[in-house]
């Protein structure tokens, strides 16, 4: 029984996973601004339209707020799940290039020579960045195989 990996398109799967580490920073980071209903009068002028139509703003206002902060949640803590699976080093690289409230600020050359401890090579640390996007991208469900040989 043979199980091939899929080959992986690198430029956009490590595109891919670096806008989902980069929304997990914001929806990580920032606050989430409730949306507020209405209470003032409109100046705008309104025809009479449909009778038979309601609208409820603040329940779907409610709804929203609800809806969007149960989703913030979930979707950081299905990264930080995806991220705490990887090995000890690419867990590290992800941590501290990318999950970190500065990160950007920081740039690979700052990780790989002050972060890790003893400091590595450019090489190595492409090879293991790249290791953990892997991963990251076909446990996130975000890869972008490559159609190339077909």
């Amino acid at each position: 029984m043979s199980f091939e990996l899929p080959e992986l398109d690198r430029r956009e799967t490590q595109k891919a996973v670096e806008e989902a580490l980069e929304k997990y920073r914001l929806f990580k980071y920032l606050i989430f601004e409730e949306r507020e209903a209405s209470i003032t009068a409109s100046a705008e002028i309104r025809y009479h339209g449909p009778t038979n139509q309601t609208g409820d703003q603040t329940g779907s206002i409610a709804i929203y707020n609800a809806e969007q902060q149960a989703y913030r949640k979930g979707f950081c803590e299905r990264l930080e799940r995806a991220v705490s699976r990887l090995p000890k080093l690419e867990r590290f690289l992800i941590e501290e290039r990318y999950m970190q409230e500065e990160s950007d600020y920081l740039t690979d050359y700052n990780v790989y020579c002050f972060k890790f401890q003893p400091s590595i090579s450019e090489g190595t640390y492409t090879k293991i960045r790249w290791k953990a996007f892997y991963k990251l991208a076909l446990n996130l469900n975000i890869a972008v195989i490559n159609r190339r040989g077909e």
